[in-house]
């Protein structure tokens, strides 16, 4: 006799191959498929949503209306839930999670879990403001919560975090995926004309304000007059790229500088660079950090990074506040040439963050979650 499968509807808001999307992704990979199927829910103006590879693994893609076409949007969402019979949808929209668990509350689901990835920063004023008024709704539809850390968690979710039905759900990664590989770093480097005695310091992450490439070039700047054969990997794309560009021709180091859109293969691009610049105004967690150690990578990151990304020796927290010129001598002044990076995968297996281990703990949460929903969905109360 077969098992009824769970079935789960992830929202996912606009792909764009971000760090959340791979957050996901990695833990539909591993999801017992006997026991689960997973739907993901993607808005239709969204630039890299993997298809084909949700599909190949068991997935469906359902395309909605953006969710500025609020009305369309919840029309979309109305029906999807209504033809799917969803046991659960896990919201992954932050502060936006109120608008598909309200739909997912009319349409009965029991489990709605609301799942928050990031936090805010006072400067980014307009979207500070938006994500202060819909925090104060973050708990009206949802019944259970998840983040990556407590900060995370206490920041959207308030007191929800002392009870039961909240979960750090850790931004775990597939261990051997990161782990580094000489040869693949000699083959990359000839493809991208990267000599193997050359500096390469990377740079991964969208270019807007909160990621801070602005601040990432004045530190090659100077890291440049102290390491004249250094280059630059930036990883992503984004407004502030040509902002970037601007100052890198005005500087005349656009020539050491090389940009490469979102890949999907960026394991591969770790294995070329010596060390990884990381200075975000804010972040839930911050992957890149945790993958860049599993590949034995130094990780120079600004102090609002997680304290719980700090897993090995190879990372070091700077304050935003000192002059890219000391980013620059603190990137300079470590030994690269003696650091064993094969080492670190181990070290990170070991860890909470093996996905191997946190994806059972997510089968474990869903499955207890449905377990007590299923008791008091009869006094479900619509709003």
């Amino acid at each position: 006799m077969e098992i009824k499968k769970i079935k789960v509807a992830m929202i996912m808001g606009k792909m764009h191959g971000n760090g959340v999307e791979a957050v996901v992704l990695n833990y539909f990979k591993c999801i017992d498929k006997s026991k689960f199927k997973i739907d993901f829910i993607v808005d239709e103006d969204s630039t890299a949503i993997p298809k084909e590879d949700i599909e190949k693994m068991g997935g469906t893609v359902h395309v909605v209306a953006p969710y500025q076409n609020l009305i369309k949007y919840d029309s979309d969402l109305r029906r999807i839930f209504k033809k799917n019979n969803y046991d659960i949808v896990h919201s992954n929209v932050n502060t936006l999670s109120v608008f598909p668990l309200r739909i997912a509350k009319q349409c009965g689901v029991p489990v709605r879990i609301a799942h928050n990835h990031s936090t805010a920063a006072p400067n980014e004023i307009k979207k500070t403001i938006v994500k202060s008024v819909l925090k104060l709704f973050s708990t009206r539809y949802a019944t259970h919560f998840m983040a990556p850390t407590r900060y995370a968690g206490k920041w959207l979710f308030g007191n929800e975090v002392e009870k039961n039905n909240f979960m750090v759900l850790r931004n775990a990664i597939d261990v051997e995926r990161f782990k580094f590989s000489k040869s693949k770093r000699e083959e990359i480097r000839n493809d991208l004309n990267i000599k193997q005695d050359e500096f390469l310091l990377g740079s991964v992450g969208r270019f807007v304000w909160q990621k801070n490439p602005m601040f990432t070039a004045k530190v090659f700047l100077e890291f440049l007059k102290i390491n004249k054969k250094a280059k630059l990997l930036f990883i992503g794309n984004g407004p502030l790229k040509k902002d970037v560009v601007e100052f890198s021709k005005k500087n005349n180091i656009f020539g050491r500088i090389i940009f490469l859109k979102n890949t999907k293969s960026i394991e591969d691009y770790y294995q070329v660079m010596d060390a990884l610049i990381f200075p975000t105004h804010y972040e839930g967690f911050g992957n890149v950090g945790l993958e860049a150690q599993c590949n034995g990578m130094k990780v120079f990151a600004s102090e609002n990074v997680p304290e719980e990304v700090n897993l090995t020796d190879l990372f070091e927290r700077l304050d935003l506040e000192e002059e890219p010129r000391l980013w620059a001598q603190k990137i300079a002044d470590c030994d690269y040439q003696t650091l064993k990076r094969e080492k670190y995968a181990d070290k990170i297996g070991k860890s909470m963050y093996n996905l191997d281990n946190s994806s059972k703990e997510l089968e474990v949460f869903y499955e207890n979650a449905l377990g007590i929903a299923s008791k008091k969905s009869s006094s479900l109360v619509l709003p």
